[in-house]
């Protein structure tokens, strides 16, 4: 036994060695954006659990992994859940546990070629359902989804054209499986050797066959972000800014304004005033104005936040009331046995409520947007079932100013790219305090990003395409992939153990007798 080996045999050493390992992909996303270390991220991971000496502590090595991963993507949330996040990480960690005792399983030991090959297919399809189940909105959405770490690779958005974000974690998961195997197991390399040529033809392919976004119209589209105003951030405050700036876009021949969540701090019903202002704001730049309202409403109980769209002659109709809120955030789940975290943190006093369904809308000069809300933005079915429903473009209206140091504004705008490669959309990103971007059909960036410094008003000369994306027409076939994959394992496993084993009693022999027919003594 070595020397890291004698120290591994302490539990404690060895679960927090495991959790600094599942945290090492957070290097992959922004802010460090270390794309290309998203392919050997897992190894020291994979290579830990690989090496457990039971099923047992494989399992939980998969739960101290998770734990590690999940606090590192989600780090920038400690200041406003405290100790939360780490009862978060602990239970939704909980889910790579059968993770980490299938990588003991197929890579434990001295593994054949055979099992190496299994394990190529077995382990990127249990982290796809990992992946999937934490994405539910009820347990913190699909923020930190391995594959959002390719937003910045053109190869990598070609691919999510075809099968989303979740091809890409496969993918990468893949790579990092194969890598472990070229380490740790001399016999089995040609498996590994195939996994990488494979990922790279696959890329390839897609690269040149999937169908590319045909351009075939233009927009101009302004995105206001006001910034903090000189720490007083209030709404009158955020919102004579935000007047200010649109203003300057008179005579720029823009055809939609854009405001960032929050960007209204009052129910327009109310404060007919503000309405009549942004109407006037609209005459004076010949653009509709989307602005999204953070308020209690007069024709509703209750606070919800909404895209609203103010054309010349005031609200035009169009609203969309958003829908997947943020736990804790937006609201508390359970809040009859969580309600303490308000005391701890900075969770929700009071929950928003919810809208219904997703809107597009008309705006003028014939274009039609499809709004999302901060944090649904983080999901590819929403933006999926937009383009399935004629938007021209996506439209994320975000704020992060919580998050205004972190690495959260960044990591929010990237996945932006992401919605709008799926989609073959093009996807404008606006925010109060930054960042905000724009990104064209193919999830190319346009123009430099607004950062957490800027308070400005910024046009963007947007591509349009009407292409169907595999990702758009198909849906999350390499989730399905992968649950049929994990079915015939399960499958198998079963028939397995209930397969007669060839051991048993041995048959009962008569004695062997003697010439005189009596039976014979043994020997001694």
């Amino acid at each position: 036994m070595t020397t890291s080996e004698r120290w591994l045999t302490s539990p404690w050493r060895r679960s927090a060695v495991v959790a600094l390992a599942g945290a090492l992909p957070v290097l992959a996303f922004p802010a460090p954006s270390l794309w290309w270390f998203a392919y050997v991220a897992l190894v020291p991971w994979l290579l830990l659990a690989r090496s457990a000496p039971t099923g047992r502590r494989a399992a939980y090595d998969g739960w101290c992994g998770g734990f590690g991963y999940l606090v590192a993507v989600h780090h920038w949330l400690l200041p406003s859940l405290h100790v939360f996040i780490f009862l978060i990480g602990a239970l939704l960690g909980l889910l790579w546990m059968p993770w980490g005792w299938l990588v003991r399983r197929y890579l434990g030991g001295t593994p054949s070629p055979g099992r190496c090959a299994v394990a190529l297919l077995v382990l990127p399809s249990g982290w796809l359902l990992v992946e999937l189940v934490r994405s539910w909105q009820g347990l913190g959405g699909p923020w930190g989804i391995l594959g959002a770490s390719q937003w910045q690779v053109a190869p990598a958005l070609r691919l999510a054209s075809v099968g989303g974000v979740w091809l890409l974690s496969f993918l990468v998961v893949a790579v990092n499986v194969a890598a472990a195997v070229l380490i740790a197991v001399r016999g089995a390399r040609m498996p590994a050797v195939a996994t990488v040529l494979a990922t790279a033809a696959a890329t390839t392919a897609a690269w040149a066959w999937a169908p590319r976004p045909e351009i075939d119209g233009r927009t101009r589209i302004a995105v206001v972000q006001p910034g903090v105003v000189a720490g007083r951030d209030s709404p009158e405050v955020r919102f004579d800014r935000e007047e200010q700036l649109t203003r300057r876009l008179v005579g720029q021949n823009v055809d939609l304004v854009v405001w960032g969540e929050s960007s209204v701090g009052y129910d327009l019903a109310d404060r007919p005033d503000l309405s009549r202002r942004i109407a006037a704001l609209s005459r004076a730049t010949g653009a509709d104005v989307l602005v999204n309202v953070d308020a209690r409403r007069s024709d509703q109980p209750g606070i919800y936040k909404s895209s609203v769209l103010i054309g010349p002659n005031g609200p035009t109709g169009d609203r969309y009331d958003k829908m997947r809120l943020v736990p804790f955030g937006e609201y508390i789940p359970a809040r009859s046995v969580l309600g303490w975290a308000t005391s701890v943190g900075k969770a929700a006093g009071e929950d928003r409520r919810r809208g219904t369904e997703q809107v597009v809308m008309n705006v003028g000069h014939g274009l039609r947007i499809g709004p999302l809300i901060c944090f649904e933005t983080a999901f590819p079915d929403m933006s999926r079932h937009l383009a399935e429903d004629g938007a021209d473009v996506l439209l994320g209206q975000s704020s992060t100013s919580t998050f205004q140091h972190s690495w959260a504004p960044e990591q929010h705008a990237s996945l932006a790219a992401l919605r709008a490669a799926e989609t073959g959309r093009p996807m404008v990103h606006a925010t109060l305090t930054g960042v905000s971007a724009v990104y064209g059909p193919g999830g190319q960036r346009l123009g430099p990003w607004l950062g957490t410094d800027a308070s400005t008003a910024r046009v963007y000369d947007v591509p349009l395409a009407h292409g169907i994306t595999p990702y758009v027409r198909y849906g999350d076939w390499p989730v399905h992939v992968a649950l049929l994959v994990l079915a015939a394992l399960c499958a198998g496993e079963g028939v397995r153990a209930l397969r007669p084993r060839r051991g048993g009693p041995e048959p009962l022999v008569p004695p062997a007798r003697t010439a005189h027919g009596s039976p014979a003594r043994p020997g001694r």
